[in-house]
This record gives structure tokens, C-alpha cells and sequence, in this order.
């Protein structure tokens, strides 16, 4: 397992262990793949992007990271709402990895939009995660 793979996981776990979020949701409605046919709201794992961040002395990896909230309320509010929920859950969160150590994990910014057909609304937030070997 890769400490992009461990990552991932964690944040998996953290989202579903986060009782303010799951009860936004109506349980724990946060899939790494998009259900074909999903119960609305639900957050799903989006891209992630790993960059080397090592200096001359140690190894490190920076990782970009997106999750993507849905929602069909009527507006953005609740896309709103739920955003922040997943940045309260995760931002600063110490998360253990089955792979390498979090050094740090900061949430970055959030953009919410109406996807094209006009029912549906997706808050897209994103992390900086620095992760280094154990």
C-alpha cells in the first residue's frame, strides 16, 4: 500500500466516522466510487494528485486532494452546509495511515456550483495533505 492509498483510506474513515456529517447525509452515504444510482446528498472521494516534496535530507509526498459533495435541495445551501461539515471533519484532522505519517492535512478552499441540467448542485472541496515515510 502507497501512502497516497493509505490516505485515501483514512479520509474514507474519518467521513464516515464523523456523526455531524453522516446525520447531514442520512447515513453514511460517502463512496469512494459514484453509485450508479445514488441516494442524494452524498459525498464522494474525487482526484488526487502526488507531487514529491522531498528535500535533499528526507522523502515526501504532497498530495492534492478533491472530494465532491451532491446535493439536489433546490439550491446551494445545503451543498453549502455540507462542505463545510467535510472541512470541519477533516481540516488539521490526524489521521493514521496504514502507510507512512500525515504530517499535516489543511483544507485549501471550496467551489460550489449548479451542474449543467440545473438540479443538481456540487460543492467542490479541496486538502493539501504532506505525508512522509514512517
Amino acid at each position: 500500500m502507497s501512502a497516497a492509498t493509505a490516505l485515501r483510506a483514512a479520509l474514507y474513515q474519518a467521513l464516515l466516522a464523523d456523526a455531524p456529517l453522516t446525520a447531514a447525509l442520512g447515513g453514511g452515504r460517502i463512496h469512494d466510487v459514484p453509485p450508479a444510482s445514488p441516494d442524494f446528498p452524498y459525498v464522494t472521494l474525487g482526484e488526487a494528485q502526488v507531487l514529491d516534496w522531498s528535500t535533499a535530507t528526507e522523502r515526501g509526498e504532497e498530495h492534492r486532494l478533491t472530494l465532491h459533495v451532491w446535493s439536489r435541495q433546490g439550491g446551494h445551501g445545503e451543498a453549502h452546509r455540507i462542505a463545510a461539515l467535510v472541512q470541519e471533519a477533516l481540516h488539521d484532522a490526524a489521521l493514521p495511515l496504514a502507510e507512512g505519517r500525515l504530517i499535516n492535512l489543511r483544507h485549501t478552499g471550496a467551489e460550489i456550483r449548479r451542474e449543467s441540467g440545473g438540479r443538481t448542485y456540487r460543492a467542490i472541496v479541496r486538502f493539501r495533505a504532506v505525508t512522509e515515510p514512517n
